[in-house]
């Protein structure tokens, strides 16, 4: 069993930043995809961002392309995502997720193992 814990969420003015990070209770060498999800009140959960193992490889969904970064630091089993030029629709509540087998291109589908049990972004106009 593996354990996410978010943390890094908070409530910034349109245009700012945070950045969420995803520590994991075990060596995230071992998960062959990590991604970030969020949901928004009366929404469905989507999908924002995903890294292979390795982190030779990203995926980002087309509304947080070139604002947000995902990135991993495995000696610290941790999965980061900046986020930068926030708007108010960013407001949700963001999850880490996880998979020991997940083919890391099928992130979106949201079919992960593990996720963690989120934090919350608010960005006010």
């Amino acid at each position: 069993q593996v354990q996410l814990v978010e943390s890094g969420g908070g409530s910034v003015e349109a245009g700012g930043s945070l950045r969420l990070s995803c520590a994991a209770s075990g060596y995230i060498g071992s998960m062959n995809c990590m991604g970030w999800f969020r949901q928004a009140p009366g929404k469905q959960r989507e999908g924002v961002a995903a890294i292979a193992s390795g982190g030779g490889i990203i995926y980002y969904a087309d509304s947080v392309k070139g604002r947000f970064t995902i990135s991993a630091d495995y000696a610290k089993n941790t999965v980061y995502l900046q986020m930068n030029s926030l708007k108010p629709e960013d407001t949700a509540m963001y999850y880490c997720a996880a998979d020991r087998e997940l083919w890391c291109g099928s992130w979106f589908s949201g079919q992960f193992e593990y996720f963690g049990q989120g934090t919350q972004v608010t960005v006010s106009s």
